[in-house]
């Protein structure tokens, strides 16, 4: 398996993926294992992902450098990826013990009552190449403090990542027969879906979200999915500043080279301000410095697949052909590397692709609307359910529209982040279940009731 640098097109290393008798061994391994691991207090479990917190801090430069090399994120983001996912981890370091506790319920009387927390089993946590250190640490770390067994399976487009965190976790502490990576394309998460394993944890595209339930729901057993999203931000006509707020915009939209679930898709401004709005988005647009990743300058580094380049090209002529009007990018940049100026488009509608289909990209479209009523209509017209943004001086009139957003998580004057207290969930085509908060503690283990009658 080739691992090639978007920005340069070079192969950077090659792996030998697993194969199917090597992935059973592998899961063979933990099941065995897991039970030792599970036995073990808790405390110590925490312990040793404290030390793994550590590692991640000390060996960040190394880190931060392969995951901009394999993905093509800007460096900086890479060391934001980083310290985002040590503050998730110091947030389960922090309160896993609490919600793992057994609970009384009932202490006097003829019989008492407790719950005690029960890990899963042996869990797979098949994860996205795009934030591969955050959407990682949302499965593997609660399940390991849980006393779970994990075959983790990396994006074949982060393995080199994957392996860091697994040499990592092994440095700190977790057995090798607790932690065991899967390296390959889909025919190694096909072995992992056929496995009598006690969950499935994905983060991906619904498509493929929607195929793994299919697959695995008649094992009875936990299906969690981190799935895609079309997330609209929304600008009300009374905002104070227009300029900061399409600044925000534009971030939401081309952070990470616009690869991120949560990221905007699709923005509606109010009469009153659109004009203005599209005048500053497109201007600042016009300014984001697209190149060389490991460049300091660079804001907007290569998408980490040759195939989305020809993708958000069929979105944007899909547009054009309809009606929009393209203000600005969308071009290629560069011979080399997979590299896209960040788009603007307006004058669109529902009709056109760029509005209803899911992009993965620096492109977004910006559409009109005369009133709050108009705008919940458009936000909610999608088959997606993660988040909402909502910009406005008002939080009043804010909350009205967000309390009518059928998504997980919303926004009022923010966008595009994520919080380790709160849960992070999608609705819809944007995936089943929570993880984060202390729900995404208690997904990774099992309630046991206890009658107690001396």
């Amino acid at each position: 398996m080739q691992i090639i640098n978007p920005a340069t097109e070079e192969i950077i290393a090659e792996i030998a993926e697993d194969t199917e008798s090597s992935i059973r061994e592998k899961y063979q391994l933990v099941k065995k294992g897991q039970r030792a691991w599970a036995v073990r207090p808790v405390g110590e479990r925490i312990a040793a992902i404290e030390k793994f917190y550590g590692l991640l801090e000390e060996e960040k430069d190394v880190l931060a450098g392969t995951l901009t090399a394999e993905v093509g994120k800007p460096l900086q983001q890479s060391y934001n990826e980083l310290n985002g996912a040590r503050g998730r981890i110091r947030w389960f370091l922090d309160h896993s013990k609490q919600w793992l506790q057994e609970e009384w319920v009932v202490t006097e009387g003829a019989t008492r009552e407790k719950i005690s927390y029960e890990p899963l089993g042996v869990i797979a946590n098949i994860s996205a190449w795009n934030y591969p250190y955050l959407v990682g640490v949302n499965v593997f770390i609660p399940a390991l403090i849980g006393g779970n067994g994990v075959l983790y399976k990396p994006s074949e487009y982060s393995t080199l990542t994957g392996q860091h965190i697994q040499r990592l976790l092994y440095k700190a502490g977790v057995p090798s027969d607790a932690f065991q990576l899967v390296a390959g394309k889909g025919k190694a998460g096909e072995v992992l879906l056929e496995l009598p394993l006690n969950g499935y944890f994905f983060t991906g595209s619904y498509k493929t979200g929607r195929s793994i339930a299919e697959k695995v729901a008649g094992k009875l057993v936990p299906c969690q999915l981190e799935l895609g999203g079309k997330d609209p931000l929304y600008v009300m006509d009374d905002v104070e500043d227009v300029s900061k707020v399409a600044g925000a915009a534009l971030e939401g939209v081309v952070y990470n080279n616009g690869q991120s679930c949560c990221a905007v898709e699709r923005i509606y401004v109010q009469d009153k301000v659109y004009d203005a709005f599209v005048k500053s988005y497109t201007e600042q647009a016009r300014k984001m410095v697209v190149g060389d990743p490991k460049d300091k300058a660079t804001e907007v580094g290569p998408l980490s697949r040759p195939g989305q380049l020809e993708f958000l090209k069929e979105q944007i002529a899909d547009a054009v052909g309809k009606g929009a009007k393209l203000l600005y990018g969308g071009g290629r940049v560069g011979a080399v590397g997979y590299f896209i100026e960040p788009a603007v488009l307006v004058d669109v509608d529902h009709r056109m692709r760029v509005m209803t289909e899911e992009s993965f990209g620096p492109v977004v479209g910006i559409q009109r609307v005369k009133d709050d009523a108009e705008a919940v209509e458009l936000m909610g017209d999608t088959e997606y359910g993660l988040t909402a943004a909502v910009y406005s001086a008002s939080y009043e009139r804010a909350e009205k529209v967000m309390q009518e957003l059928n998504t997980g998580t919303v926004y009022w004057n923010c966008c595009d982040r994520v919080s380790a207290g709160l849960p992070w969930s999608g609705r819809k085509h944007s995936g089943l279940g929570a993880t984060l908060s202390y729900q995404g503690i208690r997904a990774f283990v099992q309630p046991k009731a206890y009658h107690i009658r001396p």
